[in-house]
């Protein structure tokens, strides 16, 4: 077996399903070895995208998502990528590749030490100096990124560590050349000495082994004293992030433990959707409020950072309760009353199992539903107003009623996906995928094309900023080629709408904030799929119906909807 064959079997032993990859000789060999296994090679146009890609199957799945790049700059071209999958604590897998072992440091093509680029994005980084190591390196990477909090590796497989052995030595044979002089005898027997360690004891190569990762459980102490204070407080709130859904198999069990404890519940993140379109409990408006006002706050995956206000929407007097992975997460900004080390979703589990209903207030959840009524009316009046093109406000209106029970959600823009976050009603658990913590634009097309693969029978809806939709728009070709009928929703307001709003009122200039109404539709036209334009709010129900029966049919489309200025988020802002 060659190396990149090496690296396929222990791909297909993990039952990794895509490969996501931009093609580039460096990382050939795996490729071709993937695609002769079984796994399906999905190619981008852009390295970024194959690393958003993987981190949406690894979120949807639990399990590692797997990319593969080239060197150099197609390694760079990911760093953005990575950093957002680490901060989403993300399990994905890169694959890089990388000079010749031997010509490293020596002006090679695409040479440079990438190491120190990657390192601080990722939890371990693997350079491979043997062939007979690439299978060990691989299975410790899938391993590392789906244990204790989750996060991306980075795998560095050297050009000549993944061909076959005969042209390797070949390729070396002619670089020493056929000169007599002292220098090309040295020469020669480096190389050759070179070659002999680097497929040293490689003829060879064991079943892959894979290793079973067991999620970090809270201890049983600190779940005691958690249900106690629950159980105590009058006025208790959840609210619940996306670390609680890595154990996505899970997700059902996780959704049923909220409902039985009873507690009224804030959902962000991945963890939207966790309990359906309308259940009782959850909570969509005012959460701050609602903060301030509780008694007893549980965080199930959730850091006190620049979303909670750093700690400061919960009361000092409060009780507080973190229940995380991460230590650090846990008691950033804010000491908590009681720190649970250990799997968020587990910990709802092990509290509905303690707790049962016995902090269930139903008065406190008839105060705050009330809140909630009274923001959903002022939401309707502001989708009733009517201006020269879309209201925004009654364009999540209208595709919450039009799309499928089962539809995926992804979000990527600024304003317009901070508006839908407040109005679109996620189906059920693990149907919304948005950047997480770091804000990044430029995750759409890969998460809508991961989510698609992995949800055939679903609808994948990407909401996009018009601003956001730049980033990806050529990754319409990937959805033709590769048979992905996404429906993607621009939000066209000719504007980088959250900055300038910001911008204009306090700087008074609207300097590199402003767009075109730019065709989209017809863009992606040029790329085989199907484009639609509505510039009127009375035609976007019947334009929605026209891209679900498009993509029914297998097509990608793209709706290219007109919008109307709003203040909808005045002061959004965030530091």
């Amino acid at each position: 077996m060659n190396g990149g064959e090496r690296v396929a079997a222990v791909l297909r032993a993990h039952g990794v399903p895509y490969l996501f990859t931009l093609c580039g000789g460096h990382i050939s060999p795996i490729l071709a070895a993937a695609r002769a296994r079984g796994i399906r090679v999905v190619d981008t146009r852009d390295e970024a995208t194959a690393v958003f890609a993987a981190d949406a199957v690894a979120r949807l799945t639990g399990a590692p998502g797997v990319a593969a790049v080239t060197a150099g700059p197609g390694l760079t071209n990911t760093i953005t990528a990575l950093k957002n999958a680490q901060l989403a604590q993300s399990p994905v897998v890169l694959l890089g590749g990388a000079a010749p072992t031997a010509l490293q440091g020596r002006g090679a093509l695409q040479d440079i030490d990438q190491k120190p680029l990657v390192a601080p994005h990722v939890k371990l980084v693997r350079q491979v100096k043997r062939v007979r190591d690439l299978d060990g390196a691989v299975e410790d990477a899938l391993t590392v990124a789906a244990s204790g909090v989750p996060g991306p590796v980075f795998v560095e497989c050297a050009i000549d560590l993944l061909y076959d052995e005969a042209l390797i030595r070949q390729w070396y044979a002619d670089a020493g050349g056929k000169g007599a002089s002292l220098g090309d005898r040295l020469l020669r027997w480096y190389l050759n000495r070179h070659a002999k360690r680097m497929f040293a004891d490689s003829g060879e190569m064991s079943a892959p082994v894979v290793r079973p990762v067991e999620a970090p459980r809270a201890a049983d102490g600190d779940l005691a004293r958690a249900a106690e204070r629950l159980a105590r407080a009058q006025r208790p709130l959840a609210v619940v992030g996306s670390q609680a859904l890595l154990l996505a198999d899970r997700a059902q069990a996780i959704a049923d433990a909220v409902t039985q404890l009873g507690i009224p519940v804030f959902l962000s993140g991945m963890a939207r959707g966790l309990l359906g379109r309308d259940h009782p409990l959850q909570l969509r408006h005012a959460r701050r409020n609602a903060l301030r006002d509780a008694d007893c706050v549980l965080l199930a995956g959730v850091p006190c950072d620049f979303r909670l206000d750093y700690g400061r929407h919960v009361r000092r007097c409060a009780t507080l309760i973190a229940a995380n992975r991460s230590r650090k997460e846990a008691t950033l900004n804010r000491r908590p009353t009681v720190t649970a080390i250990g799997d968020a979703g587990l910990s709802l589990l092990a509290l509905a199992q303690r707790l049962g209903d016995r902090a269930h207030r139903p008065d406190w959840i008839a105060q705050l539903r009330a809140r909630d009524e009274a923001r959903e009316r002022e939401i309707d009046a502001q989708a009733a107003n009517a201006g020269e093109h879309v209201n925004p406000i009654a364009l999540f209106r209208a595709l919450e009623r039009a799309a499928g029970d089962d539809a995926v959600m992804v979000a990527d823009g600024g304003d317009f996906v901070a508006t839908a976050s407040y109005i679109v009603r996620p189906r059920g658990p693990l149907s919304w995928l948005d950047p997480g913590a770091f804000g990044t634009l430029g995750v759409g097309a890969g998460f809508a094309l991961g989510a698609k693969l992995l949800r055939r029978a679903s609808e994948v809806w990407l909401i996009w900023g018009d601003g956001a939709c730049g980033y990806g728009l050529a990754e319409f070709d990937t959805f033709v080629r590769h048979r992905v009928p996404v429906i993607a929703v621009v939000g066209n307001d000719a504007s980088w709408a959250q900055i300038a709003r910001e911008q204009v009122k306090l700087l008074h200039d609207d300097v590199g904030t402003v767009l075109a109404r730019s065709d989209y539709h017809e863009v992606v036209q040029g790329f085989g799929a199907a484009g639609l334009v509505v510039k009127q709010t009375a035609d976007v129900p019947a334009a929605l119906e026209q891209a679900r029966e498009i993509a029914r049919g297998g097509s990608p489309v793209l709706v290219n909807v007109w919008l109307d200025r709003t203040d909808f988020r005045e002061g959004s802002i965030s530091m």
